[in-house]
């Protein structure tokens, strides 16, 4: 005797060998024994071999028409043995049995399961929708394979094209462009982003990072809305400062400008001024909501997307030979020693004499210029006093950071200044993060920005706080923002608020909004200003800023990582010098460009070695080289802080 059964989803047949109670022993066609609950058999059948009955049943299941079946079925359940009686027109033969069952669970769509042996055919609304999906998935099927052929054959399908950077970024993995492209990638052997630059769904490299990010960061596009700029009409004193700004040749939005003025009693008046937005923008209005939105200016080598719209910092920036507002702090400095007798902010209106640009004036305005007085360059004698009383402020800072336990700062390493030309082509040039100018501009604003951090903390009012401390995981130094005046031991300061670029940065434009309520209110401000103790809105928008911020970095490192790239093609660099930077890091001497070295014999960090660069991509930004020989340490300094760059840009 044999039976037909079902076993996890599967009809099978075998020879009974024993039956007890509900069980039988089953004996397989393979040979194999198992045990088969009675309520999984089907039918009992003696008329063929459980093999025979298998083979005949899958020829006879192939043949029963699904349609005709479903018609035969009616609307009510039923079960195999009464329907097969009403399909074939006579009891069932136990082959035709078999192979109606197979049929049916074959059909999920057109018959319903509803128990062993036992079905209900699909209603007919429900049924042709089923029957559409399936031709909708063939159609579908059939088109991306049209597409995977074209795109292996070098043909971009119009869809692949439109989509192409949602593919890259956030695709949806059901769609039947990405099931091509996958495939196709797969077939080709390349990544997503190869194919479709190689295809030209984006002209090159370049387009392609800027085209993602832009995708993430900027979903609505990096247009401005339509808002009209700010009017200012505000009555306000008239410095008598003569003040002027110290800014790389690629500069646009001059946020800062200094000015010296020699007192009768043989001191000095220090001022520093910074462009104030606050006095126009007010926080929720429109202007502000595009600020918040983009929370900085993001930079990129030969371009930038700026905070704000170029109307709008036309109003503002402290552009040479205009009155503009300005939000400016004087400080009365002793000559003798350099020390601050007293300070003072005010929001007044000035007038930038002139701009002047890093590019021109870092190979006159030399150490040795400024201590012999020789040379000829704008503004001498103030640069002169600009420069003492900025080596003064950055002894104090040091003095003050090894209070807290820290070794001097060393800010002697080499930075990397990035031109594009309209062309193309990059250039790239060294430039010492120690050059007077540098270290002016940034004392500077040091001294600006701990100034202003402190008097929001002597009033009484929160503000946006770097700070610097050994708090951390492991007693590591930590930068982080918060609301409160907090101690910088990076920088040697007891607070610092970034205040100077209100252009650039919206924490600046907030801080402005606070310090202002400060000058304007005295004691009060806590009750007048835009942000109060404990604010929830402050709080968002650090936690915004600090994300932005880092991710707006992320991408001008992937961007000057790109250009170097380009850089080496330009050159037609293969061999280059390298420092190692640590374990198997190294990064070039000409150009800022780290390359990582699995497996390089180790040297000390600071040690020069040659490398030969073998390929590099500038899609995927990778960089093959290989070692050549090392040669004895180079003297480097790589330990800095980088808030002094980015308190002066």
């Amino acid at each position: 005797m044999n039976l037909f059964f079902e076993e996890s989803g599967e009809f099978k047949a075998g020879q009974v060998l024993s039956q007890a109670g509900e069980a039988y022993q089953v004996t397989m066609p393979s040979g194999k024994r198992v045990k088969v609950r009675g309520k999984d058999v089907l039918f009992l059948f003696d008329s063929n071999s459980p093999d025979a009955l298998m083979d005949i049943a899958r020829q006879e299941a192939e043949g029963i028409d699904l349609d005709f079946l479903w018609e035969v079925a009616g609307d009510v359940e039923f079960d195999y043995a009464s329907l097969g009686k009403e399909y074939f027109g006579h009891e069932p033969k136990p082959e035709e049995s078999a192979a109606l069952l197979m049929r049916l669970h074959s059909a999920p769509i057109y018959f319903y399961r509803k128990g062993k042996g036992r079905y209900k055919a699909a209603p007919e609304n429900a049924l042709k929708a089923a029957l559409a999906g399936i031709e909708k998935k063939k159609q579908l099927a059939l088109l991306q394979e049209k597409y995977v052929s074209q795109m292996l054959a070098g043909e971009l399908p119009e869809p692949v094209k439109a989509n192409a950077i949602k593919l890259l970024c956030k695709p949806d993995k059901n769609s039947v462009e990405y099931k091509a492209l996958d495939e196709a990638c797969e077939k080709a052997a390349v990544t997503p982003e190869k194919l479709l630059v190689g295809l030209g769904a984006v002209p090159d490299a370049k387009a392609l990072h800027f085209a993602q990010f832009v995708y993430t960061q900027f979903p609505q596009g990096v247009a401005f809305p339509d808002v009209a700029p700010t009017q200012v009409k505000l009555d306000l004193p008239v410095s008598d400062a003569t003040p002027f700004s110290i800014d790389d040749i690629t500069t646009t939005e001059f946020d800062d400008a200094l000015s010296v003025k020699a007192l009768e009693n043989g001191h000095y008046r220090i001022g520093v001024h910074i462009a104030v937005p606050a006095l126009g923008i007010k926080p929720g209005d429109a202007m502000d909501t595009i600020a918040r939105t983009r929370l900085s200016t993001v930079y990129m080598p030969g371009d930038k997307l700026t905070m704000l719209p170029r109307n709008e910092i036309d109003v503002f920036t402290l552009a040479a030979g205009e009155k503009r507002p300005a939000l400016s702090l004087y400080a009365e400095i002793n000559p003798s020693d350099w020390s601050v007798i007293a300070s003072e902010s005010r929001v007044e209106q000035v007038c930038v004499a002139e701009n002047l640009r890093h590019n021109t004036l870092d190979d006159v305005v030399t150490e040795e210029a400024l201590a012999t007085g020789e040379g000829v360059y704008p503004y001498k004698e103030a640069l002169q006093v600009l420069w003492q009383c900025a080596q003064a402020f950055r002894d104090r800072r040091m003095q003050k950071r090894a209070s807290f336990g820290l070794k001097p700062d060393q800010v002697d390493r080499v930075d990397f200044n990035f031109y594009v030309s309209d062309e193309g082509i990059v250039t790239i040039e060294k430039r010492q993060r120690a050059a007077p100018l540098d270290i002016i501009v940034a004392e500077m604003m040091i001294f600006a920005n701990s100034t202003w951090g402190k008097l929001m903390a002597d009033c009484g009012v929160p503000g946006i706080y770097r700070s610097q401390t050994n708090e951390g995981w492991g007693n590591r130094l930590m930068v982080k923002m918060v609301a409160h005046a907090a101690p910088h031991m990076g920088l040697g300061v007891d607070q610092y608020a970034w205040c100077t670029s209100p252009l650039r940065r919206y924490t600046d434009l907030v801080n402005q909004w606070q310090v202002i309520a400060c000058l304007q209110h005295g004691n009060t401000a806590p009750l007048a200003a835009p942000f109060r103790t404990g604010s929830a809105d402050l709080f968002a928008i650090i936690g915004a800023f600090d994300s932005a911020y880092t991710v707006y970095g992320a991408f001008q490192d992937k961007m000057e990582r790109y250009w170097c790239l380009k850089w080496l093609e330009q050159n037609n660099i293969h061999q280059a010098d390298a420092v190692i930077i640590r374990d198997e890091l190294v990064r070039l001497v000409d150009i800022p460009l780290v390359i990582p070295m699995l497996g390089m014999q180790a040297f000390a960090r600071g040690t020069q070695v040659r490398l030969e660069l073998l390929s590099w991509d500038e899609i995927d930004l990778s960089v093959q080289a290989r070692f050549i020989d090392g040669s004895a340490a180079m003297p480097t300094a790589e330990k800095v802080t980088g808030e002094e760059k980015s308190s002066s840009d």
